[in-house]
């Protein structure tokens, strides 16, 4: 049996806005789950986009307020524990969960379909309508709570569920295979290299945009083209000359990555680093039989697939920096530099 205190360690949101709205508390009282619950004591929990974006309310389309600033369209309210990369172990377990599962090794789906003891009409983000795993401890349905057995550490396998079952799903809608030449941009950041890694994994040819600095690494990852973020699509691939397009970061450039789209090809998307508004010809969308695809709620195998990946050590863990928690601003503020390949992670327990 363990020994669960009363209070537990915790960066808490206060407000939307800049990394100074993360405050470092001692006290917040740890969650006690429901029936279908289980509490994980978390060991690490990674750095991403969502949890800033989230943050400064980036998602809502209303400059005037942040009725709509959360990943799913939501309010958020405050405080709130954010974190959606979380690997721990369970500790407790709810009434209606098997009991054997405390001391179970996890990793949470940052796509939760069931919260607060109810089946969601509308998905969650960990961490953004619920409190995620930028704490010591935190609350999650049994069913989102997935063993791995692994070799790698904790703060490895905190890299993984959301840039990794992001671009996994981004893959499985466009129906990447052996047979696809795919285009990745933003290609070193989590969500780039995981794609990078898994479309190889599936056999395609991987081209990936990147900065000369990272173009090594990124063809360590299997990438079998690299390309500078200046370079013209159009005049180094050629035109019609790609199935897929794998897209993080939209922005002004982004027309070019329809005209390097073969006839019938696929667009995914699921970020826009660069900028959320674009410049779209309806003509090349639809002259050229294009398939849009935007990404967010994973497909009911994504996250399965992907532990078993992880276990078959199919994919690579790219840990560019660990920080405590008490400093995670400075974590973030870090990520936000955009200087590094892989994944910021928090220490959260040793």
């Amino acid at each position: 049996m363990v020994d669960i205190p009363r209070l537990m360690k915790a960066a808490v949101l206060v407000g939307h806005g800049g990394p100074e709205n993360l405050v470092y508390r001692e006290n917040v009282p740890i969650p006690r789950p429901g029936p279908r619950d289980v509490l994980i004591r978390v060991a690490a929990a990674g750095v991403n986009n969502t949890d800033i974006n989230t943050r400064q309310a980036w998602y809502s389309k209303n400059s005037q307020q942040a009725a709509d600033a959360t990943w799913s369209g939501n309010p958020l309210t405050f405080p709130r524990i954010q974190g959606a990369d979380v690997c721990g172990s369970i500790v407790e377990a709810g009434s209606d969960v098997d009991q054997s599962r405390i001391g179970e090794r996890v990793l949470v789906e940052p796509l939760l379909r069931e919260a607060n003891g109810h089946v969601l009409q509308k998905p969650w983000y960990f961490g953004s309508e619920c409190d995620g795993g930028f704490a010591q401890y935190t609350v999650v349905a049994s069913r989102h709570a997935h063993k791995i057995d692994s070799r790698y550490t904790s703060v490895e396998l905190a890299t993984f569920p959301c840039s990794y079952s992001t671009a996994e799903n981004m893959l499985t809608r466009a129906a990447v295979t052996e047979q696809d030449r795919v285009l990745v941009t933003g290609a070193s950041g989590g969500v780039g290299s995981a794609a990078v890694q898994l479309a190889r994994a599936r056999g395609a040819e991987v081209v990936a945009v990147t900065s000369e600095p990272k173009a090594g690494k990124l063809r360590e990852l299997g990438a079998d083209q690299t390309m500078t973020r200046d370079e013209d699509l159009t005049v180094s691939l050629g035109a019609n000359s790609v199935d897929v397009v794998i897209d993080l970061v939209a922005g002004a450039a982004w027309p070019g990555l329809l005209e390097v789209l073969r006839h019938g090809g696929r667009y995914a998307v699921a970020g826009a680093i660069a900028g959320p508004i674009v410049s779209l010809d309806i003509r090349t969308l639809y002259l050229k039989d294009l398939s849009f695809f935007g990404c967010t709620v994973l497909e009911p195998a994504v996250f399965g697939k992907l532990l078993k990946l992880i276990e078959q050590e199919q994919v690579l863990p790219l840990v560019a920096a660990t920080y405590p928690l008490a400093s995670i601003s400075d974590a973030q503020r870090a990520f936000q530099t955009k200087t590094h390949i892989g994944n910021i992670v928090l220490e959260i327990d040793r």
